[in-house]
């Protein structure tokens, strides 16, 4: 095997255990929104430094193999693709680790109310990023732009619950005005739920750069 080779493969591994780590960070941060679970939160916060410790190796990595073995072709939009779905996938780790401060924070006897996490379809949205980005790191594994491109169909329902959250946390607080607060931490994380979702479609367009030189940003998404 060629040292480039060798070089890419290991930048792979790694991407593919950053993509674990940022998963069940996002599984835990929504286990623990759903639970108030203030331990489970704490995990998140505290493993963040790990998915930060990646990034800048990958970062590192990608610079290097550009630099010592000029790559070109497939294995120079791959170095590229990966370079940017580590950086989405940091941002990935932001948002996970931001839902958990805000469990953390919640005083321990004014959990948020239930029934505004049931209408709010909070557990839906999390099971639908959960699996886009289940779905992404398949694509990215079996190398198939196909799979990737599916994740585009299901973000469209994460945008679908984002919009009508904002009416019903409206509602809700208008309703409630002692725990308006409540309702404004709510409307936040459920922000970073559908930034997590545009990341998972970044990171699908990135694939599909990497499988067939294909540029799909700016509306050129297939639908």
């Amino acid at each position: 095997m060629k040292i480039i080779e060798q070089e890419i493969h290991q930048l792979k591994t790694s991407v593919d255990e950053m993509w674990t780590l940022v998963y069940k960070q996002l599984y835990r941060a929504g286990e623990a929104l759903l639970t108030n679970d203030k331990e489970l939160a704490h995990q998140v916060i505290c493993h963040e430094r790990r998915v930060n410790a990646y990034e800048l190796k990958i970062d590192s990595d990608c610079e290097d193999i550009i630099a010592l073995y000029a790559p070109v072709a497939v294995d120079l939009r791959f170095v590229l693709a990966m370079y940017k779905v580590n950086t989405n996938l940091e941002r990935m780790g932001d948002f996970a680790e931001g839902i958990a401060r805000f469990v953390r924070d919640l005083p321990d006897n004014e959990p948020i109310d239930p029934q505004l996490i049931e209408e709010t379809r909070v557990e839906e949205m999390l099971k639908a990023l959960l699996e886009m980005f289940a779905l992404t790191r398949q694509a990215f594994e079996q190398e198939d732009s196909k799979l990737a491109t599916g994740v585009f169909i299901r973000d469209n329902l994460v945008d679908e619950i984002n919009r009508e959250a904002i009416e019903i946390i409206a509602q809700y607080v208008e309703a409630n005005p002692k725990r308006a607060l409540h309702g404004l931490y709510l409307s936040g994380v459920i922000r970073k739920m559908e930034r997590f979702g545009d990341h998972c479609t970044n990171i699908a367009e990135e694939l599909v750069f990497f499988l067939e030189a294909k540029i799909l940003k700016h509306g050129n998404k297939p639908e």
